[in-house]
């Protein structure tokens, strides 16, 4: 993508706790047809939901990386109630040549546990020692006044380390500076990696666009769909969003824009990472 490379690092894969009728509402027969075609895998037997873990690797210049999202992280991590924990994102990053201490940037869409278990060691420590941890301060605010896990799991660690990095709504993190939209001669946008806010599943999700162009763009979506039903009918409701209205509007317009712009799908729990729209 331009001057960038989006690699998918699946940290696990599993069932979900309920069938995929039961996380979902709203859907219709043609609905879920389309949603087999669009992702088969996730259709067990019984009606199980199956699904992946996943976080994304921006690799760019100079050998310098932004992650969007941790996974679900180690033995003993918030997420290790219901997800297959331990996740692999250690194993992966290795094995993909991208040492820790060269990510600068961890992109966390939201604080709910299964993308944010990697953040920390098991010992409480960064996992990313020389990185900003971006989130989004509407994030932070709803999960003070929640009283989350993940207020001693991963905010506190982060905030003593002086990793913490709150944003408040659209942020350039590379590339053209924020608030600019630096394009060449020829009208194409400079390459640029940034966050928008993408409220709904939780009151300060965001999403990651990397763009190499006019034309070229990778969009992570985090939660905003977490079904390729949601693909095919971005009305359908999931039953663990914060707010069902909002996070339909927010996916309507994800949808319309990526498909306006032609981009690419870069999902958490999709059984495939990059997804093309019709």
């Amino acid at each position: 993508m331009g001057c960038f490379e989006v690699l998918a690092l699946r940290d696990a894969a599993g069932p979900f706790f309920l069938s995929y009728d039961d996380a979902f509402s709203g859907a219709s027969g043609n609905d879920w047809a389309a949603a087999r075609r669009i992702d088969p895998a996730a259709f067990g037997p019984d009606r199980t939901w199956h699904l992946d873990f996943r976080c994304y690797a921006i690799r760019r210049p100079g050998d310098r990386y932004t992650l969007v999202d941790t996974g679900i992280g180690p033995e003993g991590s918030p997420a290790s109630a219901w997800a297959p924990v331990p996740g692999a994102l250690p194993q992966l990053l290795a094995g993909s040549g991208i040492d820790v201490r060269r990510v600068d940037t961890v992109v966390l869409t939201h604080l709910h546990e299964d993308h944010a278990g990697w953040a920390v060691t098991a010992e409480g420590m960064p996992m990313f020692p020389n990185a900003r941890y971006v989130v989004q301060q509407r994030e932070l605010d709803a999960l003070e006044a929640g009283g989350s896990e993940m207020l001693g799991y991963v905010v506190r660690p982060l905030r003593a380390a002086g990793q913490l990095h709150p944003v408040d709504g659209p942020v350039v993190l590379s590339g053209a500076r924020a608030g600019a939209d630096r394009r060449t001669a020829a009208g194409r946008r400079g390459d640029r990696i940034r966050v928008v806010p993408t409220p709904g599943h939780t009151p300060g999700h965001q999403s990651v666009l990397v763009e190499g162009g006019r034309h070229d763009q990778v969009v992570v979506t985090g939660d905003v769909l977490v079904h390729a039903v949601q693909v095919a009918d971005p009305d359908v409701a999931y039953r663990y969003e914060a707010d069902q209205d909002l996070a339909r509007l927010t996916r309507r317009r994800l949808l319309d824009t990526a498909r306006r712009e032609r981009a690419v799908l870069a999902t958490a729990h999709l059984n495939r990472p990059f997804v093309e729209l019709d």
